[in-house]
């Protein structure tokens, strides 16, 4: 039982829709904080409205509330639970936080005899309010850069005098660094300060003198209630101060710190934690170094929460911070706890890495025409990957692999600048690319002093680099045949991949991996154990590397490899990789599904995965973790190592699905729909084909491989045409074009962006009514698990839609339709698994927009609305365990269900925020209603046309 014997019941808050700045590590630590109390025999009840997440599943807490993040919903859910005797608001961000200080402002807690636990609300008030911060710091003797509050435009201007520019303007209690900039002149410097003021719920910004150039750490700490503090993880931000750290590039253990001012940095951030208030929980604490030989530290924020930092501490270490951080809230001690991965230390020992862990932002800049692409103290990406190697050029490169975005890591790719002006340009104004600018930089023989100079990243930085490059320059050299192993090991080592290789050497990846296979350079697998292997770790949580061979005293060699193979039957889940746009956390949602449902199946599961903000990558969701990029040459070697029975692609979104030709021509299994039938549906040629084979209705449609091509279509086609690129996920390039000017102007930006695509023309159907259909098939029986109804029309993408459930204006006829389409779609594509497919609705006939026999984005949400697991059922499904008629489907759901689509356009504000054919939001959230008479859906409806931009 927890130490605390008056702890029966609580409540979790939730994070809500997943936003910019506020991403599905709240779902992975929320996931942990309830599994965490219910070992103790807490009953817990949770309220989050998003309906995407592991976290929000009936399994997860004993009562889940998916309502609106509001004081009258946690009035009502304290009513209907008056035994509640606690809230945990410590799990769901900034948003869970700003609930709880509401909810105590209003009297709520107090009313109903609720305790607020794993942190205090002064603790927060400090925090949060620059002013008392920066008040108690300078008391505590912890250094603050010249800094003063103002909660008017006035007081802002007299500081601004003051200091004199660059100066930084923070707004107080707000998320992902929203109202915060760095201001060089006084024209920028009036704009952002209103904006500041507005932004801010208290109406105050803290005006800094920037620290531009300064190096950024961080720290994770966890302090139980008799005081004891453990730091999990430093951090480094390899981008200098004043890029926020959600948009920066961050390495582990930190890289540039000497000893000296690392157990200072220590010392400083458990006196700040120790000063704030006095409760038990996670915290995290960033500081500014100086980049001179004296390294003065500056204290810039401390978090009194699990944050953003804490999931990539907890993935980078193996340290479940959240899971230990929900068992010091209801009165553990560190000491009392297990450590997790060894099961034999405590959880008061500090993790100790044996590696290096990169971590990179994902950005979505082309999702917002028009928006500034430079990163600054608003943080602007919406997902993260991260890298472990033995090395930091090793985990730098798998990092670069990881993120897709058609850059085979560093280099060595044809793909970089080689322009002097825009190189130095992009070193100047940081962005998204400035990782791979870095190298072109060096490529082009620009000095490491100048490119120092330039971005202030540090020098030591530089030099692994430009190591890189001379190792690059030296394997250019050989051929294929003539390459000496040891400088094959060694780019290895360094994670240069097979393909990068080849782009050097002139030949073809396959050539490369096979003499890699000749001269036995094959990848080893290491544990990530906590200890940096003093202990004996019990959880198989992996990452690959290179090493020589080993030779023993009687001749043998080899290299040590801690993955042992079983014997048992083995199944492969491919995670979805980084959140971007268009595929987010309902993907890790249903990997997650599908692991649980083959472990049910008696399989050995193995998750292969790059995000550390998801549960699939959760040191014991899967029976093995192998944190590795979903890039080719790294799945490929996992599966030659551990040789499944096959791979399941349809639960990770286009990323996995984008693989599954490869696996197809490498003759491995994939366990449910077959790569030909997924390729089918993809292929616009022959799924119309097969759709006139099975006379069912689609738009008169074309394919374009050139502008002359797509001309001549319209002529066929007559405007308006909806126009695409196939094989691309959440509408990306998509656009409706009204005339020829439009349709040249579109293609050709298009093949410039992705060439040699083949475009689609479809005749758009102007006015239509929007639906779709989720099913899980057999390939014998379909069922359909949701017909959903889009407020919006045809043109909006349906993950930017405000979808229904059941439709709500579909007479009997069309529903038939619907009905007959699904299911005829699903048996002639051969589905076995998932399938979702899209219908526009004109004049009571039904037409085919697009058919995926895939998980979608829409799935989580059917199974939260009917409280039915069907990615478990259609997991089993694909893995032949069970037939569709095997189940007993019994959906339950008052009234309708609606997917209410979240946007994060306040990070962009001069951008264009008309809704079309390619999806902007970033997440969803989910409102039940009783009857279509309710004022909200009464909105919603009124408003459905509104945004439509062609």
């Amino acid at each position: 039982m927890p130490k605390r014997k008056d702890l029966n019941s609580i409540l979790i808050i939730g994070s809500g829709p997943i936003i910019i700045g506020q991403a599905c590590e709240f779902d992975y630590s929320g996931s942990q904080a309830l599994r965490s109390l219910r070992e103790d025999g807490i009953e817990t009840i949770l309220i989050n409205s998003n309906p995407a997440t592991i976290m929000t599943d009936p399994t997860m807490a004993d009562h889940v509330y998916l309502k609106p993040l509001t004081t009258k919903s946690i009035i009502e859910i304290l009513k209907k639970h008056p035994n509640i005797d606690a809230v945990l608001p410590t799990m769901g961000g900034q948003t869970a936080l700003n609930l709880c200080i509401e909810a105590d402002d209003k009297g709520i807690w107090e009313d109903f005899g609720v305790k607020i636990i794993g942190v205090d609300i002064d603790a927060i008030n400090i925090t949060e309010d620059r002013e008392k911060f920066r008040e108690l710091m300078l008391k505590i003797g912890i250094g603050m850069p010249p800094q003063a509050s103002a909660t008017s435009f006035l007081k802002g201007k007299e500081i601004a005098q003051e200091f004199g520019f660059p100066l930084v303007i923070r707004a107080s209690f707000t998320l992902g660094g929203a109202g915060a900039a760095i201001v060089h002149d006084p024209a920028e410097f009036d704009d952002m300060l209103s904006y500041g003021l507005e932004v801010s719920p208290i109406h105050e910004v803290m005006i800094d003198k920037a620290l531009m150039g300064w190096k950024e750490y961080e720290l994770e700490l966890l302090r139980d209630k008799n005081d004891n503090v453990v730091i999990i993880c430093t951090i480094e931000n390899m981008d200098p101060m004043g890029i926020h750290t959600g948009d920066s590039i961050t390495v582990a253990p930190a890289m540039t710190l000497s000893d000296r001012t690392f157990q200072r940095m220590r010392d400083m951030a458990i006196h700040m934690m120790r000063s704030i208030g006095d409760f038990a929980g996670g915290c995290n604490v960033q500081f500014a170094v100086s980049p001179d030989e004296k390294e003065d530290i500056i204290a810039i924020e401390i978090n009194p929460r699990v944050s953003r930092s804490s999931a990539l501490a907890s993935k980078a270490t193996g340290y479940p911070i959240a899971k230990i951080a929900a068992k010091l809230a209801i009165g553990y001690t560190l000491d009392e706890l297990d450590n997790q991965i060894t099961k034999s230390t405590s959880a008061l020992f500090e993790p100790t890495l044996d590696y290096v862990i990169v971590k990179i932002p994902r950005w979505n800049f082309d999702k917002f025409e028009g928006s500034d692409r430079t990163l600054g103290l608003q943080m602007k990406s919406v997902g993260e990957v991260m890298g472990i190697g033995r090395s930091f050029q090793e985990a730098l490169h798998k990092a670069t692999q990881s993120l897709e975005i058609k850059r085979n890591g560093l280099g060595a790719d044809g793909k970089g600048y080689k322009d002097y002006e825009t190189i130095i340009e992009k070193l100047r104004v940081p962005s998204w690319d400035r990782v791979f600018v870095i190298y072109d930089a060096i490529q082009l023989g620009i000095p490491l002093k100048r490119i120092h100079e330039i971005t202030k990243i540090d020098m030591w930085f530089l030099k692994q680099y430009e190591e890189l490059h001379f190792l690059e320059m030296e394997i250019s050299k050989y051929t294929i045949e003539s390459l000496p192993k040891a400088l094959l090991l060694e780019a290895k080592q360094k994670g240069f991949a097979d393909r990068q290789i080849a782009h050097m050497l002139d030949c073809w990846e396959s050539e490369v991996h096979s003499k890699r296979m000749d001269l036995n350079i094959n990848r080893v697998y290491k544990l990530v154990d906590t200890c940096a292997a003093e202990f004996k770790a019990v959880t198989p949580y992996y990452y690959s590397t290179f090493e020589e061979e080993i030779e023993t005293p009687d001749g043998e060699r080899y290299v040590a490899n801690d993955s042992v193979v079983t014997n048992k039957k083995k199944v492969v889940v491919l995670g979805s990789g980084p959140n971007r746009i268009g595929q987010g956390i309902e993907f890790d949602y249903c990997c997650v599904h599908g692991v649980l449902a083959a472990a049910e199946c008696g399989y050995e599961t193995i998750m292969i995965n790059c995000n550390p903000e998801t549960v699939s990558t959760d040191f014991d969701t899967a029976d093995k973790l192998y944190f590795e990029p979903v890039f080719w040459e790294h799945i490929y070697d996992i599966i030659l190592h551990e040789k499944p029975e096959g791979v399941i692609v349809q639960l990770g979104g286009q990323t996995a699905l984008k693989l599954a030709e490869k696996l197809d021509k490498y003759g491995i299994n994939i366990i449910g729909t077959s790569f030909q039938s997924l390729d089918l549906a993809e292929d616009r040629g022959s799924f119309s084909t097969l759709l006139k084979d099975n006379n069912i209705p689609y738009p008169r449609f074309g394919v374009a491989e050139t502008a002359d091509e797509a001309l001549d279509l319209a002529e066929e086609l007559k405007f308006p045409l909806l126009v695409r690129p196939s094989y691309v996920l959440g509408g990306q390039g998509m656009k409706i074009v009204i005339n020829k000017e439009e349709l040249e102007a579109h293609v050709v930006d298009l093949l410039r962006k992705i060439p040699n695509n083949k475009l689609l023309l479809d005749h758009y159907l102007d006015g239509a009514i929007e639906a779709e259909a989720d099913a899980i098939c057999d390939g014998e029986d379909v069922y359909i698990i949701g017909i959903m109804e889009h407020i919006e029309p045809c043109g909006i993408h349906s993950g930017d839609s405000n979808a229904t459930l059941p439709p709500f204006n579909l007479g009997e006829f069309v529903m038939q339709q619907i009905k007959d389409h699904t299911k005829k779609i699903a048996l002639a594509l051969n589905t076995v698994g998932l399938i979702n497919i899209q219908f526009a609705v004109k004049d009571d006939i039904v037409y085919i927009i697009e058919a995926n026999p895939r998980a979608s984005r829409t799935v989580p949400f059917i199974a939260k609305a009917y409280k039915e697991p069907y990615v478990n059922y259609a997991t089993k499904v694909m893995l032949g365990d069970k037939k569709v008629k095997d189940f007993d489907f019994k959906p339950h759901l008052d009234g309708y269900a609606i997917k209410q689509p979240v946007f994060s356009f306040n990070k962009f504000p001069n951008v264009n925020k008309n809704l079309g054919p390619e999806m902007k939001s970033t997440g969803e959230s989910i409102l039940f209603i009783d009857s279509l008479k309710d004022d909200e859906f009464y909105n919603l409806y009124s408003r459905r046309k509104m945004y439509l931009s062609k």
